[in-house]
């Protein structure tokens, strides 16, 4: 009975988290009323880009005769952000001039590459942030009869260096701390949004770069073979599509890429061979079925396809089809994967598809571009067709 009641309980809603860019923005605005006030500011309201306001708790704020600064700590929600927990500090002074001029101090990145919607040598502290800091300083100076004045504002993250070396933004170019970030000032728990974001972004980077072929891999294990077997594409050409295949075929196909590679493994290709734009476990399964039949139309027996359709799992099934000699499997689902991924681009972009093993040896091949037809050799022999 315990049993059945705990299944009736609804599900834990997860909450929603503030960006950095709405934390700089109130940090800010903190700043600017403690300056003005000569008071030490304990919470601070802003309004969101939606015009909803959010209020915050401050966490640290000083002040003498020329400058103040305020500090809030950056709450991701219940969503896996590297930057949960971190102080975003803003520091503001104030200028006869009314112009608001904003900053990057230490922790937040540089950018050093063309492609992200900033001037190389700005901080990357991108559009929409940047609006919710003018504006939320100069509500500030409003509220308080000082609309006069304009204000200097540095935006810091003092351990921003650290936490920049668990993501990617090296690779797109952003050196020596995190991005100010946030399109809506909210951070949604395991959003789809930021994950499609971040691989328009990276592909921007890429093109910017000169480079027109790029390598989409399924995850970081996927991203280190598909680099191993393409040594001679730089960093940038790689980029981490996670679960959204349909999106990153779309994106490629939209701002002009001229050859997209699709890196990873079975798990993953078999979903994307059987249609799906989407290969999160919890969106779709394996489809045994679908590589059983791809066996028979290969001329496997129907007692190896049975088998393999009764496997554990894409990994298992595709284990059972080159034991029983079965190669040419793996060169299937890279043919089946590229014409649905073709599909999902709508617009024409040549799209090759490598699978790899679990040890990064390349098992099967799509070629849309014959200079990639060199890595059939690299298979081991019990794996070419």
């Amino acid at each position: 009975m315990a049993q059945a009641n705990k299944q009736l309980e609804p599900k834990k809603q997860l909450r929603t988290g503030f960006s950095t860019g709405s934390c700089a923005a109130a940090a800010a605005k903190a700043a600017t009323t403690a300056l003005l006030t000569k008071t030490a500011q304990s919470e601070v309201t802003i309004l969101l880009p939606n015009r909803t306001p959010a209020r915050f708790a401050v966490a640290r704020c000083e002040s003498d005769a020329h400058s103040a600064t305020c500090s809030i700590i950056k709450d991701a929600g219940d969503d896996p952000d590297v930057t949960h927990g971190a102080a975003i500090f803003a520091t503001v002074e104030l200028s006869e001039d009314p112009a608001i001029t904003i900053l990057g101090g230490e922790g937040v990145g540089k950018v050093t590459r063309a492609g992200l919607g900033l001037e190389v040598g700005e901080p990357d502290i991108t559009r929409v942030p940047r609006r919710m800091i003018s504006e939320s300083v100069r509500q500030a100076l409003d509220d308080l009869k000082r609309g006069d004045l304009g204000a200097r504002v540095t935006i810091s993250v003092p351990n921003g260096a650290e936490l920049a070396k668990k993501t990617l933004l090296a690779r797109l170019g952003v050196i020596g701390g995190i991005g100010i970030l946030g399109s809506n000032g909210l951070v949604t728990p395991f959003s789809t949004a930021a994950f499609r974001a971040s691989i328009a972004r990276a592909i921007d980077v890429a093109l910017s770069a000169g480079q027109r072929e790029l390598v989409f891999t399924t995850g970081g294990q996927s991203e280190k073979f598909a680099m191993a077997l393409l040594p001679h594409l730089p960093e940038v050409a790689f980029i981490e599509m996670g679960d959204f295949a349909g999106y990153a075929a779309n994106w490629a196909a939209r701002k002009g890429v001229r050859h997209a590679i699709f890196a990873g493994m079975i798990g993953k290709l078999s979903k994307i061979a059987d249609g799906k734009k989407m290969t999160h476990a919890a969106g779709s399964k394996v489809n045994l079925g679908l590589l059983a039949g791809m066996a028979l139309k290969l001329g496997a027996d129907p007692q190896l396809a049975a088998q393999i359709e009764n496997a554990n799992t894409a990994r298992h099934a595709l284990e059972i089809a080159l034991a029983g000699g079965l190669t040419a499997l793996a060169d299937q689902v890279c043919t089946a994967a590229a014409e649905h991924l073709r599909r999902f681009a709508g617009e024409p972009l040549a799209i090759s598809v490598m699978l790899t093993d679990f040890d990064g040896k390349l098992l099967g091949l799509y070629a849309a571009d014959a200079a990639l037809e060199h890595l059939k050799e690299s298979r081991p022999n019990d794996a070419r067709a």
